[in-house]
């Protein structure tokens, strides 16, 4: 958890965005239920998080820029037989001692309360759509006011989405999140090393899975920060495989495209290794053709460049590299004009990374690719996914390869916050040697 002041500096530069007389308003997502009576293990909302720093369901936010107390919680109150089943709850005191709130109320009165918060509001900043039964309260706020007009109150003139100014700052990360993913992306290296080292025949993806997620945990991550993706041999080459259940034979490449989540960010890491220890010479072409396209979009990572353009130079050298490998055939250009790549590299090389995965932000500003800022964080991941059903060289069918690294667009070169995990062919057999050590040891 960051520091008190982070928290008072970005509610604070978000009223200065929205302006006085608006009234901003988020709400922590429900609990789920995964089955009968079981529900999953709950992570509030990143944006709600973000301003607030709390993680209790059933709570809310209001910020009144320009109001006396600007800061209203709404949260679970004390209950000492439910936090005996269910867990420690701030309750009011602790919203208004610990968490730094100008006013803290039971979220029980927030129904109650929330018509004469947001009377006489010029706009109401709020995420339509989100949480049905937030709707529901908001809706009847708002009815409520257009009863009152003689009383001087008056619902909000407009509601507008916290998206457009919220995720804007979402997008440039300061100093302290950056240091959140350095640490995210170090204990995500150490979870691909243990697995590079343990893989072998006779390893099942699911056990590879548990050992990465156990790794995230035991070095102080909350966890995967999304479902990690194991997938050996012909599995390599589904892009977002998750059944995880395919026993190693020793022979296959193995992907895993796994993120620590801590302290509410996550990194996204994704390295391919030889099951057997060493890549064989059609593994080690494939393999190395997507490093060569992933370390040069990494050079472009830069102030003043776009996504799309690490996209296109990654396109251009894999479907080079695909026509060279028998792939398709060529020439290069035709076969990216046609988008016949697609076969093999079907999606795009970066996306937002920070507290989500696929984190906020928009991708274009009028129309067009939207310039790289420092304090932007992307990930870069081309690949290259041949599956066996494939009209190619036989040597190639059922190799899947995707590199994917971390990257912090900063005033000059780009910081690769995951550089510390293996990922050159010496690198990658090395760490898939402390396995053969072990054996031999044993």
């Amino acid at each position: 958890m960051a520091d008190r002041a982070t928290y008072e500096r970005r509610r604070q530069r978000l009223m200065d965005l929205v302006g006085d007389g608006a009234v901003i308003l988020l709400m922590a997502p429900p609990e789920k239920t995964r089955n009968a009576d079981v529900t999953y293990p709950y992570r509030t909302s990143s944006d709600f998080y973000y301003l607030t720093g709390l993680a209790e369901p059933e709570s809310a936010l209001v910020l009144r820029p320009g109001s006396s107390a600007p800061y209203v919680l709404f949260v679970r109150d004390k209950d000492p037989d439910r936090e005996r089943w269910e867990g420690r709850r701030i309750g009011v005191e602790g919203a208004l001692g610990q968490f730094g709130a100008d006013e803290a109320h039971p979220i029980e009165e927030l129904e109650g309360r929330l018509s004469d918060l947001l009377a006489n509001a010029t706009e109401l900043v709020y995420p339509v759509g989100e949480n049905p039964e937030a709707d529901r309260t908001v809706g009847e706020a708002i009815a409520s006011l257009r009863r009152r007009p003689r009383k001087g109150k008056r619902p909000p003139a407009r509601i507008a989405d916290p998206h457009y100014s919220l995720h804007e700052m979402r997008l440039r990360k300061d100093e302290g999140e950056l240091e959140t993913l350095r640490r995210a992306a170090a204990i995500t290296g150490e979870a691909h090393r243990a697995a590079m080292a343990s893989a072998g025949a006779g390893i099942t993806e699911r056990e590879l899975e548990a050992l990465v997620d156990y790794t995230f945990r035991r070095r102080g991550g909350a966890g995967p920060g999304y479902g990690t993706i194991v997938g050996s041999g012909e599995n390599a080459t589904i892009l977002h495989y998750v059944e995880n259940d395919r026993t190693l034979t020793g022979e296959e490449l193995v992907l895993i495209d796994a993120g620590c989540e801590f302290e509410f960010h996550t990194a996204d890491v994704t390295r391919t290794f030889p099951a057997s220890g060493q890549f064989s010479p059609p593994q080690r072409q494939v393999y190395e053709l997507v490093l060569r396209a992933q370390r040069e979009a990494i050079e472009l990572a830069r102030p003043g460049g776009t996504l799309a353009d690490l996209h296109d130079r990654c396109v251009s050298i894999l479907t080079e590299g695909m026509v060279e490998l028998g792939l398709l055939e060529g020439p290069a250009s035709a076969r990216i004009e046609d988008e016949s790549y697609k076969r093999f590299y079907p999606h795009q090389t970066s996306h937002w990374l920070g507290m989500d995965v696929h984190d906020v932000g928009t991708y274009s500003v009028s129309k067009k690719p939207r310039p790289l800022e420092p304090g932007m964080v992307i990930t870069i991941e081309p690949g290259l996914y041949i599956s066996e059903a494939e009209e190619v060289p036989a040597e190639l069918r059922g190799i899947g390869v995707r590199i994917e690294d971390d990257v912090a667009i900063t005033d000059g070169a780009p910081e690769v916050l995951s550089a510390g995990t293996p990922k050159s062919v010496s690198e990658i057999e090395q760490a898939c040697r402390a396995r053969l050590h072990d054996a031999e040891a044993s």
